[in-house]
């Protein structure tokens, strides 16, 4: 570097010097730093100046020497810089859209990575100030413009919104993965943990063409054709070793789960392909359609990439905030409401609830104490001691990141309807109107 910057430097002051021997009065030489003081502002300014431009980070992750194996310890390990805990068995989960459709027609798109505790049980929106938003900007003041390029691709919200899906996956999954945190790395960057994130969802997601493991058995996307689970489940078993769950929505394959064990930490560390931890299949055993992507794709939400990442999270939950009632919306009509136990109810007076922020979502409070979903049922109770974290997407009410509710039936005179996340007959949403 040395060599270069005196290279660099000499010409340039011999120039100047010569230019003041010809017109001594248009150069005062007693204004410029010495030959050798300009040397050292351009030693210093050089490696700067090339660090910034390359859009590399300044720290880096945890070195990990001897790791072990995630969920496979009989022990606790103190050092969760290098052992993922309590999230131990990573789950790199994959959509198959099909109406409207997302992504290539040949290929599935990316869900997320999750860390699940090694008994399917799992935490949430772990760290709120982490809620980071326009994560397209920081990737790209990263320089990483090849991960986002990549993400536009393969990672897609079927309705458009995918900086919102994005923000959606990091901040409730990836602040709950221990390798992760700030003070794990050395000389620590901020963000810099979020676009190793990303980058590690998609380099796991290369690796399994979910897609390409079905057609090889065989199964095909079809109008008319359906397979049965253990068909589906042998297929992508048989590349890895290790079982996965599949995931539908009325009686349609749209969701894989590949299950990991990882050695050292999520950045640097092995992923070792292991069987499921207790997440389930939900697919019906036979009769499973696997349908074609047909439609119109969804128009993507343009999201600013230029300028300095956020360091701050704006209010979350709009229009969900204060006191108001949520109107139920089924048929493309809205008739009635959900009252104050959580139940959709079509007559009677709607009930009171509070929205409150929290992490990148929001809670809901009625009368009859915190809502959650519990057993896949959304219930507000006393008995509530975890309140859930939910959304807003386009004005309604998501779980999940999805808008879907669900019901045997539409309830009628005074009947209540139990409201569920479990696909059922009747598919309803839930929207907010300020009291």
């Amino acid at each position: 570097m040395a060599d270069h910057v005196y290279n660099y430097v000499k010409p340039v002051y011999s120039s100047i010097t010569n230019l003041k021997n010809q017109i001594p009065e248009l150069v005062d030489m007693s204004s410029l730093p010495s030959f050798r003081q300009l040397s050292k502002v351009i030693s210093a300014a050089v490696p700067a100046a090339l660090f910034a431009s390359s859009g590399a980070r300044g720290g880096s992750p945890p070195t990990c020497s001897n790791p072990q194996l995630s969920c496979q310890n009989t022990t606790a390990v103190a050092d969760t810089c290098c052992f993922n805990a309590p999230g131990g068995q990573l789950l790199q989960t994959q959509f198959w859209d099909s109406s409207p459709p997302t992504g290539p027609t040949d290929h599935w798109t990316v869900h997320g990575l999750w860390p699940d505790h090694c008994d399917g049980t799992f935490d949430q929106y772990c760290d709120p100030n982490r809620q980071y938003t326009n994560i397209s900007s920081i990737i790209s003041a990263a320089g990483r413009t090849d991960l986002l390029d990549y993400m536009n691709t393969y990672w897609k919200d079927y309705q458009g919104n995918d900086e919102s899906f994005w923000e959606h996956e990091w901040g409730k999954h990836g602040t709950c993965i221990s390798t992760l945190k700030p003070s794990c790395y050395t000389n620590y960057s901020p963000q810099e943990e979020v676009v190793d994130y990303f980058q590690k969802v998609v380099d796991l997601f290369k690796t399994l063409d979910s897609y390409s493991f079905l057609s090889a058995a065989g199964i095909l996307p079809s109008t008319t054709k359906t397979y049965t689970s253990a068909e589906i489940l042998a297929a992508l078993a048989k590349p890895r070793g290790v079982q996965v769950s599949i995931q539908c929505s009325s009686g349609a394959l749209d969701e894989i789960w590949y299950f990991y064990d990882v050695r050292g930490s999520v950045q640097t560390g092995t992923f070792v392909p292991t069987d499921p931890d207790g997440s389930k299949s939900d697919c019906p055993a036979t009769g499973v359609k696997y349908l074609p992507k047909t439609g119109t794709p969804p128009s993507t939400t343009m999201t600013t990439t230029t300028g300095s990442p956020p360091t701050s999270t704006p209010t979350p939950g709009t229009p969900f905030s204060g006191k108001g009632t949520l109107p139920v919306t089924t048929g493309g009509k809205v008739d009635g409401c959900i009252i104050s136990g959580g139940t959709w109810y079509t007559t009677g007076t709607c009930a009171s609830f509070t929205a409150a922020a929290s992490g990148s979502g929001f809670t809901l409070t009625s009368s009859k104490g915190k809502c959650a979903v519990s057993n896949s049922v959304l219930t507000c109770s006393s008995t509530v001691t975890a309140a859930t974290i939910f959304s807003a997407v386009n004005g309604k009410l998501a779980y999940n990141g999805n808008t879907s509710f669900y019901t045997s039936s539409v309830p009628t005179g005074s009947t209540q309807a139990s409201v569920s996340v479990a696909q059922q007959a009747t598919t309803l949403t839930i929207g907010w109107t300020a009291s």
